[in-house]
């Protein structure tokens, strides 16, 4: 007990650590208890950290920080209008394509699992195969219910989602062109003597800026490249499934595990098992391959490289904390506690420039 309280006194009689502290402290008070409330200003946040590398380019070219802010504004509001009246639109209809003919695939699936017994006899009994078809039954009907329900939600959220509309690009154009003099008005209130706490937040700074930025990149290009090889290949709703495919990216290892499932589950009741079948799986392979072995190596060599065990658990935490949000800042979120242990004073090295 005398060791754990003299730590204590050691460590936060330190006010640089002790100002760090408290700050992360009402940064998890607000984010859990008023993150609802604050959603429409925290995605804004996100997409001006996505925005503010294109108007550094442009100010880095000569142009005026005003003019900078308002032209990639500008092409943001442009990318918004295709997704709007572009990809979602194609998107329900192949989305209800599918749900359309979920009555097929499900009457097939049931038919093979019946036929386990004959072909297995050893391994399956009629009652084993009736029992699997039982509970699959039963977990289609819990998910149409969840869709219903969802549905009905949407509904009711659309005003929601209309006011976001109006809001949202408010806030990314001020949070774009009055950064600075944000960032200012916040460190008004923050004591002059805060080295340690800048030079955290400098280094999370960078690697969120560049996470967030690399994320969305690379969302967009394993998209692209899903679509071109699965309309290629003929491969049926080939825009639904590339979206899912780029959307799993957000978390890693487990994404691309889930969504492998939908996928080959399309292509094997549309073909079969044959060679557009194995085709398929093999290009999916290979852009799953590509993706982790190239691109995100590419795109996230400034990220602190974080153990594939301290990613899982980082999504488990943040996820089941703050939902979606919590799952697609599960990296940088562990990386903050990652540069807050590297600096913190009493580690080798580290106590001196924390004090200084």
């Amino acid at each position: 007990m005398q060791l754990i309280t003299d730590w204590f006194k050691r460590t936060f009689a330190d006010p640089q650590v002790m100002l760090l502290t408290v700050l992360l402290a009402v940064g998890f008070v607000v984010v859990v208890f008023m993150g609802h409330m604050l959603a429409p200003v925290l995605a804004s946040l996100v997409i001006a950290y996505l925005l503010e590398g294109l108007v550094g380019l442009l100010e880095r070219r000569r142009a005026p920080r005003l003019l900078a802010v308002s032209v990639v504004f500008v092409l943001f509001m442009i990318f918004v209008a295709l997704v709007l009246f572009g990809l979602l639109p194609q998107l329900s209809y192949q989305t209800s394509q599918l749900v359309q003919q979920l009555p097929n695939m499900i009457a097939e699936g049931q038919r093979l699992l019946m036929a386990l017994p004959e072909r297995y006899p050893e391994i399956f009994s009629p009652q084993q195969a009736q029992e699997i078809v039982d509970v699959v039954r039963r977990e289609i009907a819990g998910y149409g219910q969840q869709v219903v329900s969802l549905s009905l939600a949407s509904v009711a959220g659309l005003l929601t989602v209309l006011v976001y509309l109006v809001l949202m690009p408010l806030l990314v154009f001020f949070f774009l062109k009055d950064s600075d003099r944000i960032i200012g008005w916040f460190a008004n209130y923050l004591p002059t003597d805060r080295g340690f706490v800048t030079r955290v937040w400098a280094d999370v700074d960078r690697q969120i800026a560049n996470y967030v930025r690399g994320k969305f990149w690379e969302i967009m290009i394993v998209w692209a490249v899903s679509f071109a090889t699965f309309s290629v290949l003929g491969l049926q709703y080939a825009m639904l499934l590339a979206v899912l495919v780029g959307l799993s990216v957000i978390i890693p290892y487990i994404g691309a595990t889930v969504v492998t499932f939908p996928v080959l589950l399309v292509a094997w009741f549309q073909w079969g098992w044959g060679t557009d079948f194995i085709t398929l799986s093999v290009a999916y392979l290979i852009i799953q391959a590509l993706d982790g072995n190239v691109l995100v190596p590419l795109l996230f060599s400034e990220v602190v490289n974080l153990h594939p065990v301290a990613i899982i658990v980082a999504i488990l935490v943040f996820g089941g904390l703050w939902g979606f949000w919590g799952v697609f800042f599960a990296i940088p979120l562990a990386t903050l506690v990652n540069a807050v242990l590297v600096a913190w004073p009493g580690r080798s090295g580290n106590s001196e420039t924390a004090a200084g």
